[in-house]
């Protein structure tokens, strides 16, 4: 496993996009959708770093199965506050070939909010496959396999304060 972002490095990307977004909404009301369950430890972060009037849901999205390979999207949007008339943010993980933020933010479109944005903690360089792209990036990262920050692999590593990337030994060892 090798450290790509440190707990400090993280701290001052999310402070840093939580400021852009700040400016951006300039103390308007905003709802925040975060894509669980990946996002999950940005999300505290993020709204501990916005002085602004905010309502807080979630939505279940998922495309990776138990593997690193893109399947079938599936969203549930049970625990999703109304946004008809709203500013939202849909805040994800990662960004990677865009394909989820892109049908997520596509649905919300036609639920009748004010605007739709999009902030992620990670860019995927060389990856996108869509022609949306986030409205506020923390941080731009090379093409490998992530955990740390909320970012899972079958479900482990979310708990690790950092970004790290995986080897196919780590995948292997953590597969068994």
């Amino acid at each position: 496993m090798k450290v790509l972002l440190s707990e400090s490095e993280i701290r001052r990307g999310v402070r840093r996009m939580a400021e852009d977004i700040a400016r951006h909404y300039q103390g308007q009301p905003l709802t925040i959708l975060a894509v669980m369950t990946g996002s999950v430890v940005l999300l505290a972060d993020l709204i501990r770093l916005l002085d602004l009037p905010l309502r807080v849901g979630v939505l279940q999205a998922s495309s990776y199965r138990a593997g690193t390979t893109r399947g079938e999207l599936t969203i549930n949007y049970d625990l999703m506050p109304d946004v008809a008339n709203r500013d939202v943010l849909l805040v994800d993980d990662i960004f990677d070939t865009g394909h989820t933020l892109e049908a997520i933010t596509r649905l919300l479109a036609g639920m009748g909010p004010r605007g739709v944005r999009t902030a992620v903690l990670l860019r995927k360089q060389g990856r996108s496959e869509v022609a949306l792209q986030p409205d506020f990036v923390a941080f731009e990262i090379p093409d490998e396999f992530v955990v740390g920050y909320g970012l899972d692999y079958r479900d482990q590593f979310r708990h690790l304060p950092f970004v790290a990337a995986l080897s196919e030994s780590d995948i292997a060892r953590a597969a068994r």
